[in-house]
């Protein structure tokens, strides 16, 4: 049976993305589906859904932080929620796997963000994430064909650092973030620095500090987008150190935190907070809301007027 066309949306997590899911749900007033998935003996993925998605906009919760593991399911949902005659099948990923190759470093290599945009591409109708690594791009639409919005995390991280951090010092990790720190400085109404990082390869790099003894009243508060290997963080916060002052609180948007990563940079900090676009034990600073946002901003496009008032 079809499904009356002004009912609410239908917010669907993939394994890993309940907690983000149900938070989504309750915030912008929307349903709550859910999934059964498991793996068969030999690894192959099981797909079923729990609820009736015909002609109901279907979102996809699914962060990508180990996307060989979990892009296969995503797609297989979407793929069947098409088959079910959903409205529309959208992919809500606070975290995009797969920006960082967006040249060719050396002969022979894959431009793997390319290939990966043309995969969701042609699997969903829209795509939302949260402060992709946009390096050598401009924007998700030099590479992905549907509509790409990307949301920016600084108001909400602003808005943390003033409600749980006195005097705060804000410090980039290098001159990339500059733009991105001294917006969340103009919010939050906190000083910023920036430091120059040289990477030698992906758990080697050099951190390059200036005297920062001016402030040593304020707390450091190291803000990143991404903590991988954590090589950064550690590096400045044992600069820090040096010059005398006093542990930092190191934010992070994105916490992928390989291997002992966490362990290391709790060892040297005063705090580690992540946002849940990654669930980690570190997750402190929700992104429900700007996620609510951005999935009602391209809900109005995929809304006939009529619809809008039924």
């Amino acid at each position: 049976m079809a499904s009356n066309s002004v009912e609410k949306r239908l917010i669907i997590p993939l394994p890993g993305n309940e907690e983000l899911a149900a938070a989504i749900a309750a915030a912008g007033n929307f349903q709550l589906g859910a999934l059964e998935t498991r793996h068969f003996p030999d690894g192959e993925s099981y797909v079923r859904f729990l609820d009736d998605v015909e002609g109901r906009h279907v979102d996809l919760i699914c962060t990508l932080a180990h996307p060989n593991d979990n892009f296969l399911a995503v797609v297989f949902a979407a793929d069947a929620a098409r088959e079910f005659n959903a409205r529309s099948v959208n992919l809500v990923t606070p975290y995009l796997a797969y920006m960082r190759q967006d040249i060719r470093f050396k002969a022979g290599e894959a431009i793997t963000s390319r290939t990966f945009a043309r995969l969701v591409s042609s699997s969903f109708d829209s795509l939302l994430t949260i402060d992709p690594h946009l390096h050598r791009y401009h924007s998700l639409s030099e590479i992905y064909t549907i509509p790409a919005t990307h949301l920016a995390s600084a108001p909400v991280l602003a808005k943390w650092i003033s409600q749980n951090i006195e005097k705060p010092l804000l410090i980039g990790p290098d001159e990339e973030s500059e733009q991105w720190v001294s917006q969340i400085g103009e919010l939050s109404g906190a000083p910023f620095t920036v430091l120059r990082k040289t990477r030698y390869g992906d758990r080697n790099v050099e951190i390059h500090m200036g005297d920062l003894s001016q402030w040593k009243g304020r707390t450091p508060v190291l803000v990143d987008d991404i903590a991988s290997s954590g090589r950064t963080m550690v590096e400045a916060a044992k600069q820090l150190q040096a010059q005398g002052l006093a542990k930092p609180v190191c934010v992070v948007v994105h916490g992928l935190f390989a291997d002992d990563a966490y362990q290391r940079l709790s060892a040297i900090a005063e705090k580690v907070v992540s946002t849940d676009c990654v669930p980690h034990i570190s997750n402190g600073i929700s992104v429900a809301e700007l996620l609510v946002e951005g999935i009602n901003e391209f809900a109005a496009t995929q809304t006939p007027k009529a619809e809008k008032s039924a």
